[in-house]
């Protein structure tokens, strides 16, 4: 039996719009700047991110990936440029049904137990997916009942994956995803990204893997001190060098914080 049939296995279900380019983009940002006091966090960022399709967001620490994350979801609001999600404003009630967050880290959960806090977030939400199926996906029911703060760094990022999902979005942020995951749980959450992404959803992560980013995404923006340097397929970045010389290229070396 296939992993991702129904029931127990497959979630998410292929919506036919895979890569249609007649298709507006879901995330349209414009010359985006977010300043830190003097420091620009973004500093002209413009990207899109299309329906059906992964974009990887790759930067070293301190880039503005995590704050372009941040704005998309309405948790910080851009000094200039312009950034819609569906035609609406980030954080509107338009957008919030719409939108799945896995950030990198979140310290509201720790008093919860796994299929506590899915079974509460399944209820937000006109038609989640089922929280049972989602756990047994992830493989999460065998700490399902263990409190979020004991959890180990790999089996939280597993719960939060099933947070940003649960609701069954047309956008997912996931910040990097499989930070701390060991092979095979990694190799799932890959899988079960394609899935997320062949049902059409729109799909924006980021990850210092390399490796990684060259085998889920469709789309690569590479940002470095706040604006994207390059931009393209897989393929098309990757014709005569790899995407992690492609990254060493584009970008410089990270700043303290």
């Amino acid at each position: 039996m296939d992993r991702f049939d129904d029931g127990a296995a497959r979630v998410f279900t292929t919506g036919g719009i895979l890569q249609d380019v007649s298709l507006p983009p879901v995330v349209s940002a414009r010359d985006l700047r977010v300043l830190f006091g003097s420091r620009p966090a973004l500093d002209g960022l413009s990207l899109d991110v299309a329906p059906g399709r992964i974009t990887s967001l790759l930067g070293p620490n301190g880039a503005g990936k995590t704050t372009f994350i941040r704005c998309c979801t309405g948790l910080v609001r851009p000094d200039e440029g312009t950034l819609k999600l569906f035609g609406h404003a980030p954080g509107s009630p338009e957008v919030l049904s719409r939108v799945g967050l896995m950030p990198q880290q979140t310290g509201a959960w720790s008093q919860i137990a796994p299929r506590q806090l899915l079974g509460y977030l399944s209820k937000l939400y006109k038609h989640p997916h089922p929280a049972d199926a989602l756990m047994t996906t992830l493989g999460i029911q065998s700490f399902a009942t263990t409190p979020y703060r004991r959890l180990s760094g790999g089996q939280q990022q597993l719960v939060n994956l099933a947070g940003a999902l649960i609701g069954r979005p047309d956008a997912v942020f996931l910040d990097e995803p499989t930070a701390g995951l060991d092979v095979r749980a990694k190799r799932s959450v890959w899988e079960l990204v394609r899935q997320v992404r062949d049902a059409g959803v729109a799909v924006l992560l980021t990850t210092h893997d390399m490796h990684e980013a060259a085998n889920l995404a469709d789309d690569v923006h590479i940002i470095d001190r706040g604006r994207i340097t390059v931009q393209g397929t897989v393929e098309e970045l990757t014709q005569d060098r790899n995407l992690e010389d492609v990254f060493l290229a584009h970008t410089s070396p990270a700043e303290d914080a």
